[in-house]
């Protein structure tokens, strides 16, 4: 499996609703810039496995997350709920909402966002909650303030706990990209930064750093814009295994503001396939093999896209 049959295998399965995967044709400058985290969970709900989805947005105008439920039908019928957080008025902040997914069905959603923390983008990172619940069950709860959600809600928690698949963040910067991940859900999330220099009469270089450590560093960005290495992340008997894949030909190749360099964060250990290996002749043009996003069966299922676009 290659590279870029990968990447295609991981859109298609899990495609997001239209909100998280609108960008503008028109070249992207600081104003029409809007970030978003799309964070895709399944979820036990009335007995069915739904793929809830939930996309954070933010740009210079306004502040909401949607809120949207595959229907029992198929994947591309969903129900909806957006949430406006407008950060000009706080009472906004707390509330309570309800939206039908079936007949004789409905969703209540329970949020809390009064004291949270927020880094760069515009999901909170501590201190806030938000809940979902069917039938006085708790099946989806975001966030870190869990006892606070289970007193107001006065619902018991779900039977079977909702899974994080994956998440998927466009971010907007001149040159340095953040994001927070948990590669395991019984550990702390990471810290990722992504730093290049592209411009300048020195050969471009990128720098994949975790938790302030540099766990990549590309020279010579114009030859080795596709690449994947495998890193180890945290410490004190808590490291991880993690594959990192990125392509950021439109960085050095693309008109500006229209092209966007994309990472993969994937835990676990790669696989190389043998058919790969004779593909490639034991190698990539830039030295190193490409992989599969195979990883072993008692790792995560979790994957972090990362579209870092670049603004003037």
């Amino acid at each position: 499996m290659s590279f870029s049959r990968s990447l295609r295998g991981h859109h298609s399965l899990n495609q997001a609703p239209p909100l998280a995967e609108k960008i503008t044709d028109e070249p992207i400058t600081s104003r029409t810039a809007q970030s978003t985290v799309t964070c895709v969970y399944m979820a036990n709900i009335s007995g069915y496995w739904r793929k809830v989805t939930v996309t954070w947005c933010k740009n210079l105008m306004s502040h909401f997350f949607n809120i949207a439920i595959q229907s029992i039908d198929g994947d591309f019928h969903c129900h909806t709920c957006k949430i406006d957080l407008k950060p000009w008025h706080f009472w906004s902040k707390k509330g309570f909402k309800s939206f039908e997914i079936e007949s004789n069905n409905s969703i209540d959603v329970y949020w809390d966002l009064r004291s949270a923390k927020f880094s760069a983008g515009p999901e909170p990172c501590t201190d806030f909650y938000v809940a979902l619940i069917c039938d006085d069950e708790v099946v989806l709860l975001i966030g870190d303030i869990k006892k606070k959600a289970y007193k107001r809600t006065k619902s018991r928690p779900a039977l079977i706990d909702a899974v994080l698949f994956y998440k998927k963040e466009n971010v907007f910067a001149k040159r340095t990209f953040s994001t927070r991940a948990k590669f395991d859900e019984r550990k702390k999330a990471h810290e990722i930064v992504v730093e290049s220099s592209t411009a300048g009469p020195k050969d471009p270089e990128m720098w994949i750093s975790v938790d302030g450590i540099v766990v990549i560093h590309v020279k010579n960005l114009q030859w080795k814009f596709r690449g994947n290495q495998t890193v180890v992340v945290g410490g004190n008997g808590n490291s991880q295994t993690v594959q990192v894949f990125w392509d950021v030909h439109d960085w050095l190749f693309g008109s500006p503001g229209n092209g966007h360099g994309l990472f993969i964060f994937k835990p676990g250990i790669a696989e190389i396939e043998e058919s790969e290996m004779e593909d490639s002749g034991h190698g990539s043009e830039n030295g190193s093999l490409y992989y599969s996003t195979i990883s072993n069966s008692n790792t995560s299922e979790f994957c972090l896209f990362l579209h870092a676009w670049k603004i003037e």
